[in-house]
């Protein structure tokens, strides 16, 4: 029976990371345009509602006893143990994006910044959550079970798999970028897989996960779309320390 499980597991999460890397179905039948908007933000939007209807009927259907942790239990004090963390790296993620960006030669409508810097952004932390955290790391976990550092070897392995799914966001960057980014993303893997695991709701990793990518709004206001020498040097030095402390954390669970 538990093979099952994580066998129907291991395929939503595939189904999942497929869906959110090509856009599919949403792609072939979504095309909204308004305003300045980019026509690519509603696409995905529309993605993330279908995966989540999706992930819900699969769950409820085939895996009911899979727990995600979407549950008000212990969100107030999770939030009040790794929240300011969580708004400590988003705020210095932030200033690094900022300075990297200057001087800003966009002029963006306020409802672009709304859609495409912030409520795109709420989609994107609930789906990343929901498979990356909720359901492969989990998945992982149960794998090595018989294993006393099971939850140290997911949370890592989650989050290796996680900083290398964003090589395709950097593909036609230089490769110290590409490097730099998959070391950032999987920094952030860990940090994020280490609330979850501690908290136990996944609430918690949403909601971090939200506020650190909202950081990135100053692109709103560029026409740059790589990565300034200096808003790396701010941001993956930060995410190192991070992991290192959040596996510590674990380590000495």
């Amino acid at each position: 029976m538990k093979a099952k499980q994580n066998v129907l597991i291991a395929i939503l999460t595939i189904l999942i990371a497929l869906m959110e890397i090509t856009g599919i179905p949403s792609v072939f039948f979504v095309h909204v345009e308004i305003a300045d908007i980019e026509p690519y933000y509603f696409t995905m939007m529309m993605n993330f509602i279908i995966i989540g209807i999706i992930s819900f009927v699969y769950l409820k259907k085939l895996c009911p006893q899979w727990k995600l942790g979407f549950t008000k239990v212990g969100l107030v004090n999770g939030l009040k143990k790794y929240g300011v963390i969580g708004i400590v790296v988003a705020f210095i993620g932030f200033v690094a994006f900022y300075v990297g960006l200057r001087p800003f030669d966009k002029h963006p409508s306020i409802i672009k910044v709304l859609v495409e810097g912030v409520i795109y952004y709420i989609g994107v932390a609930i789906v990343e959550e929901l498979y990356i955290r909720g359901l492969l790391l989990n998945l992982i976990e149960k794998i090595f079970y018989n294993n006393k550092n099971q939850t140290l070897i997911a949370v890592v392995l989650s989050s290796v798999i996680f900083g290398l799914g964003h090589i395709l966001e950097v593909m036609n960057q230089p490769m110290i970028i590409i490097v730099s980014k998959v070391i950032w993303m999987i920094g952030m893997g860990i940090f994020l897989g280490t609330v979850y695991k501690k908290s136990n709701n996944i609430w918690i990793p949403i909601i971090i996960h939200f506020f650190i990518n909202v950081c990135a709004l100053p692109y709103c206001f560029s026409s740059f779309n790589g990565y300034a020498d200096i808003t790396l040097y701010i941001v993956v030095p930060m995410y190192i320390v991070l992991s290192g402390y959040s596996l510590f954390t674990i380590k000495c669970k």
